[in-house]
């Protein structure tokens, strides 16, 4: 792939394979696919699902990052048959190797050296062109500059309405909702926690409380469990997004807080003032949900002086995981 593809080698990409195709005990034909592009404004119109579910779902799609006939071996209808035999055993193996299905593919062509030809000979849906911007370590390029031709290929006949209905089941959402902030998000979390009280002395901060907890906050909606996970989450943000969350400058670069940090704070901060901080950033940005969870528990080792078990019910927003409301009963049962 490096020696002969236009574009080299590839690195592992998220959830990635790599297949060969061998005719007469030689190998043929190289291809990869990997994690789904992150943005596609065709593809996503296409699908018809909106920013708060398209994150959790984009591991439904996945990408031909690499198709590579090798030299010699260029035969008619060579490419759209190997493409037809990844389609027939790539959820299988998808599956079998990652524990989720595929519903979608997608790739991208650069229309400056290639038409497409393969792809359209092997039923893939060109849904038109990419803006042009691509990724960079800091964010996106200012400026368009090659914008590539999009095609899909469906794996399943109701591909676009599974991909935007509102909740999914198991095997296709198996774990926690997740979801991406959008720029203007994470510009705002701060702004919410700027008046709860800092729990810490005043000598040795090196983070603003606000920017701490919209940190916490920003992982924990994006999925996160345990300050391991969070830290390691703060660890991974950009310049850019560091910069939005207020992260704090030193010699030119945004710094994070330390794990340490950051459950130290989230210990000795008044959970009162961090619900309501939630609940008005979750009224100003969040959707409206289409669906509610009405969920009942036993509190362990709460009984009144009657000996009577207190019971909570629950009616949690799905979209929003927001808890409309909570009735407390005790009973003899």
């Amino acid at each position: 792939m490096q020696a002969h593809h236009y574009l080299g080698d590839l690195p592992k990409i998220g959830e990635t394979l790599w297949y060969v195709a061998i005719l007469r005990q030689q190998w043929v034909a190289l291809l990869s696919f990997s994690a789904a592009a992150l943005k596609c404004a065709v593809r996503d119109q296409w699908i018809g699902w909106d920013h708060r579910r398209q994150y959790d779902r984009l591991k439904l799609v996945a990408n031909n990052s690499r198709f590579l006939i090798l030299p010699q071996w260029h035969l008619p209808n060579l490419g759209s048959r190997v493409l037809a035999l990844c389609e027939q055993r790539i959820q299988r193996d998808w599956l079998e190797r990652f524990g989720h299905p595929l519903v979608l593919m997608e790739t991208f062509v650069d229309p400056q050296r290639y038409q497409g030809t393969v792809y359209k000979a092997a039923n893939w849906l060109c849904l038109g062109q990419t803006k042009g911007f691509r990724r960079t370590r800091q964010g996106y390029s200012n400026l368009a500059q090659s914008p590539k031709m999009v095609f899909v290929r469906a794996l399943q006949s109701n591909a676009q309405s599974l991909l935007s209905r509102p909740l999914l089941g198991a095997p296709y959402c198996p774990g926690d909702v997740k979801m991406l902030l959008t720029a203007n998000q994470m510009r705002s979390l701060p702004e919410f926690f700027t008046d709860i009280p800092d729990p810490r002395r005043a000598a040795g901060k090196r983070h603003r409380l606000s920017t701490v907890l919209a940190i916490a906050a920003g992982a924990t909606l994006c999925g996160m469990r345990g300050y391991k996970a969070i830290s390691d989450w703060a660890k991974s943000l950009g310049p850019k997004a560091r910069e939005r969350f207020g992260c704090r400058k030193k010699q030119g670069q945004y710094l994070v807080p330390s794990e340490y940090i950051i459950r130290d704070i989230l210990i000795r901060v008044d959970p009162d003032h961090l619900d309501r901080s939630f609940q008005r950033w979750n009224e100003a940005y969040a959707g409206a949900d289409e669906s509610l969870a009405i969920d009942g528990k036993t509190m362990c080792n709460a009984t009144d002086e009657q000996g009577r078990k207190t019971h909570i019910m629950s009616a949690i927003g799905h979209e929003t995981k927001t808890c409309h409301t909570q009735k407390k009963s005790a009973s003899c049962r």
